[in-house]
């Protein structure tokens, strides 16, 4: 799995770096995860992995990308396949869990989430 953090400028700096757009479509191509949350969905735009996908991210972060391939949702937490997006800050837990239940299983996300008192 390849995690990318949100947040500006780092997710600019990732996406204009071709080695992350590499990465992605090897991992992509070899059937492992790929997440981002908040502003880093963009980088999964540009690299072609949310074609044909519902997807999520921080608000007006996409704002300007073609996105016809992309089904764009207002959810907390998108996962498609092997993809998993999250909106910001404030999904962050709900992000981090989804990623508990995919690499571990549910029953790890649920003892995590039971320890968090939500």
């Amino acid at each position: 799995m390849m995690v990318l953090p949100g947040g500006l400028p780092g997710a600019d700096y990732l996406n204009n770096d071709p080695r992350i757009h590499q990465m992605l479509k090897r991992l992509n191509s070899e059937g492992g995860y790929t997440a981002a949350i908040c502003a880093a969905p963009k980088v999964l735009v540009n690299a072609g992995l949310l074609d044909g996908r519902r997807a999520t991210s921080y608000p007006g972060a996409l704002d300007g990308m073609d996105l016809q391939q992309v089904d764009l949702q207002l959810e907390r937490v998108v996962t498609d396949d092997k993809v998993v997006t999250s909106r910001g800050p404030g999904t962050a837990m709900d992000f981090a869990l989804e990623l508990i239940g995919l690499l571990v299983d549910e029953n790890k996300r649920n003892e995590v989430e039971k320890g968090l008192v939500r």
